[in-house]
């Protein structure tokens, strides 16, 4: 039993709630009178208030995402029905915004905006004091981060073995880009880094090995960045490996160095490029040297660093065209991953001002992703989303890491990728959910369709489907013709009619 249940629904199992967790190490002596609940997106919301509720809370906390805000919001539906007497409390980024076009959020006793833990933890002393809420809206509050507790000693052993750990060295954005949140904050606030790094070597010695900085600028600081990245390279243990997200045009020499020292493959780098577009990148607020950018991109990979490039489709007056120049030029660059991402117009983003002039629209539901813009019809913007998913699948899996070159061969790769997209589409009528073994049949088809030797074909695709450790051999993939997947499916109709009377 719990007095305070700290809950979220996570995209994924390992993700960890890393907000709840700052709540609860934020809680003073009320800290062990609660707990923390999360789930993951299989979970029903009745499923979910049933496990709050076995636990006879006095207060809930709910984190809402705008990957759970819509099973987020039956289960407070589901609180004020069967419990009304439980204060029910909304936190996260999907209810700091915007609040009077979520009408749901009325049926919660307290929303805190923003960073919750300089506001949660008063709420609590009310309530468990049997006093009356002073307000039913708590604005964002922002306060100096030395008074917070470091949120580290919440992962459980469990967390180590099975999540991703969430670490944060700073909290704010000195940038401006539209489509984020972080654009809404007015300056860059790090945290101690003594005791950061303190309570970094206590999860070192926990068996902690991932680590995921979610700093929407780790390289921002050089000093700091550098003297973090030397802290791991003096602690490495077998099996770290490191998550930074980093602004693309900032790699000076004294950070290349210390980057440069790592072993290959253990560092992650995300950067965001966005759009290569500079007439786009200036409109949403984002200017990049795109020269530096290209410097530093080839520099990173040369050095064996696992770079995850970002690229938006559907930025406000950006074409296909212009999006496919991008992806273009990117590929060239060589990062491990390329993730197509369609814009979201994200609660409280600044991007909302280009909705008019420039004929964006969204749709209503979470994750609100753009429809059309003035720029690209909603076709285009569909065939961009299986786009996307095919090259997550195909692209970034690592699955054909041997097959992709003849994927993409040709003036444009994103052209000759966007023939398989259309491709499987056609044949599957979507682009999401297929087997691995139905992809390479796939492309094994699109490729001797296009002209390229079928011996080759099978050879990459054989070599790619055993990298996985796998030993058998399909049947598409051994020797001799075979008739394509087409007219297999023809010969399969022809024999169904022939049974029939």
């Amino acid at each position: 039993m719990a007095d305070i249940v700290l809950c979220t629904v996570n995209a994924r199992y390992q993700h960890a709630a890393f907000g709840l967790r700052c709540l609860r190490a934020n809680l003073g002596e009320l800290r062990e009178r609660s707990e923390l609940v999360e789930f993951d997106g299989s979970i029903g919301p009745s499923e979910v208030v049933e496990q709050l509720l076995a636990r006879r809370p006095r207060i809930i906390g709910l984190g809402v995402y705008v990957w759970n805000v819509a099973i987020m919001s039956e289960v407070v539906e589901l609180l004020a029905k069967l419990a009304p007497e439980v204060v029910t409390v909304l936190g996260g980024p999907e209810v700091s915004h915007e609040l009077e076009a979520q009408p749901w959020t009325e049926r919660a006793h307290a929303v805190v905006q923003g960073e919750g833990e300089w506001h949660f933890r008063a709420l609590c002393d009310e309530v468990l004091a049997g006093r009356p809420l002073p307000r039913r809206i708590f604005p964002a509050q922002r306060g100096a981060l030395d008074r917070l507790a470091l949120p580290y000693d919440e992962y459980t052993d469990d967390d180590l073995a099975h999540r991703v750990l969430y670490v944060e060295a700073s909290r704010g954005c000195p940038y401006s880009c539209e489509f984020c949140l972080s654009a809404l904050d007015e300056r860059v606030r790090p945290f101690s880094l003594d005791r950061l790094l303190e309570a970094l070597k206590r999860l070192l010695d926990r068996g902690a090995r991932h680590f995921k900085f979610v700093d929407r600028t780790f390289n921002l600081d050089l000093e700091a960045s550098v003297r973090l990245l030397e802290f791991f390279l003096a602690e490495w243990r077998p099996g770290c490996f490191l998550h930074f997200e980093m602004v693309p045009d900032r790699f000076p020499p004294v950070l290349r160095e210390v980057v440069a020292r790592f072993p290959r493959g253990t560092l992650q780098l995300e950067v965001g490029i966005q759009t290569f577009d500079s007439e786009v990148s200036k409109r949403i607020s984002r200017p990049l040297d795109v020269g530096k950018v290209e410097d530093n991109l080839r520099f990173l990979v040369a050095a064996g660093v696992h770079v995850h490039a970002d690229l938006i489709a559907g930025l406000p007056g950006e074409s296909l065209e212009q999006f496919a120049r991008g992806f273009d030029r990117l590929l060239a660059l060589g990062p491990a991953e390329i993730q197509v991402g369609v814009l979201k117009r994200l609660r409280g983003a600044p991007i909302s001002r280009h909705t008019d002039p420039l004929g964006m629209l969204y749709a209503t539901r979470a994750p609100y992703e753009v429809l059309r813009t003035s720029a690209i019809g909603f076709p285009e913007l569909q065939h961009l989303k299986r786009f996307a998913t095919l090259w997550e699948a195909v692209g970034n899996s690592g699955n054909f890491a041997r097959t992709l070159p003849l994927l993409v061969e040709g003036p444009s790769a994103f052209a000759a990728f966007s023939a398989l997209v259309r491709r499987v589409t056609e044949r599957e009528g979507r682009a999401h959910r297929l087997s691995l073994l139905g992809l390479m049949e796939h492309v094994l088809d699109h490729l001797v369709e296009r002209g390229v030797a079928e011996e080759l074909v099978r050879e990459r695709l054989l070599a790619d489907y055993r990298a996985g450790g796998r030993h058998e051999v399909p049947g598409f993939l051994r020797g001799g013709s075979k008739p394509s997947r087409a007219a297999r499916f023809d010969a399969r109709q022809r024999r169904h009619s022939d049974r029939e009377p």
